[in-house]
């Protein structure tokens, strides 16, 4: 079995180490270059995101990522200003499960150690051949064809405008301004908030906070684990992540600090976006996965990385004769079709 896998973010890549770990022939295309489209700094990584990065990764992948998260993230935390000064005033109400921050592109650049990618080279449409194959098209005039074509490539998914076209994406005008700055210029938060995420409540601004403190440093965790991960992903040092959901107001002057001093190539504007439900669609050679059929905030990159893994198994399955392709694939389509997702994700 031949696998196409269209768009190298979070769940293309797990599900192409997956493959390949199970013995099947994979090929990745990437439109961008090898640094990939900003998506954030952090991600939380909850039960189903390790659960998948377990089952598709070898076990050196694991333990570098494993040694390179932070502390356990159980509950989140509500800011305000107590007598002039900031200071934990309760839990917040929270739909993410219990935790650990990872930094998302380190945590790319682990997925990426040991596969080929064709980077810099956009898919442009497919066609569902006579024999059962598909053959994929891309700007260059290139082609590649295989058993199965799998759209992983995000919200713009060009698999899914041409497989789904009446899955259409709607801007929901929602913006946030998201970036890092290095925790040595403001240890007197991290102190306050540990390992968990914080929301500060200002009048007129809400933002969020969490820090990320790696449990190994990251030059440390790559020598003893993955020394063929470049030098370049790990050099990395401690950082507070923030996020401004909406328009800000006038920030208290350890957060207007926060924002003064963040890394430029770290802070970017977000927008979101929704995809409503579509009825169900007959399996086929094609699929998608992620962000190119549903979208989550906050926790989209577990969602692709469990869609990732439920289709590897599924791809397994039939590559050993024990069920049919199209059988296959409908039963992980099914399967990814039954969890019901926040209809909101960040893009650019």
């Amino acid at each position: 079995m031949k696998v196409i896998v269209i768009g190298a973010g979070l769940g293309g890549l797990t599900l192409a180490q997956g493959l390949r770990r199970a013995g099947i022939d994979v090929a990745v295309y990437e439109r961008d270059g090898a640094r990939g489209r900003t998506q954030g700094v952090s991600l939380h990584v909850d039960d189903r995101g390790t659960a998948a990065l377990q089952g598709c990764l070898p076990s050196a992948h694991v333990a570098m990522i494993d040694a390179t998260m932070g502390g356990p993230r159980e509950q989140t935390l509500s800011l305000s200003e107590v007598d002039g000064s900031l200071a934990v005033v309760g839990v917040e109400p929270s739909v993410a499960r219990p935790g650990r921050q990872a930094h998302r592109p380190l945590l790319r650049a682990i997925l990426l150690t040991g596969l080929e990618v064709r980077f810099g080279t956009e898919f442009t449409r497919f066609e569902q051949l006579p024999d059962g194959l598909v053959r994929a098209w891309f700007a260059d005039g290139s082609t590649d064809t295989a058993d199965v074509l799998v759209g992983a490539d995000g919200i713009g998914s060009a698999v899914r405008r041409q497989y789904l076209p009446q899955a259409q994406v709607i801007d929901t005008g929602r913006r946030m301004l998201m970036g890092a700055t290095a925790l040595r210029l403001t240890p007197e938060l991290p102190d306050l908030i540990g390992d968990n995420p914080a929301v500060a409540r200002i009048p007129d601004t809400t933002m969020v906070v969490a820090a990320l403190r790696f449990t190994s440093p990251p030059t440390v965790a790559r020598q003893r684990f993955l020394p063929a991960l470049p030098h370049s992903a790990v050099a990395l040092e401690d950082y507070l992540m923030w996020a401004l959901p909406g328009p800000a107001g006038d920030l208290p002057r350890a957060f207007q600090r926060i924002v003064d001093k963040a890394w430029p190539e770290m802070t970017s504007e977000l927008r979101t976006g929704t995809i409503p439900p579509i009825p169900a669609w007959p399996a086929s050679p094609v699929t998608v996965l992620g962000d190119a059929i549903r979208l989550a905030p906050g926790f989209g990159g577990n969602l692709a990385m469990r869609d990732a893994h439920r289709l590897c198994l599924a791809l397994a399955e039939a590559d050993r004769g024990q069920l049919p392709l199209l059988d296959a694939i409908g039963s992980y389509e099914d399967t990814m079709r039954t969890s019901v997702p926040v209809p909101a994700k960040a893009r650019r």
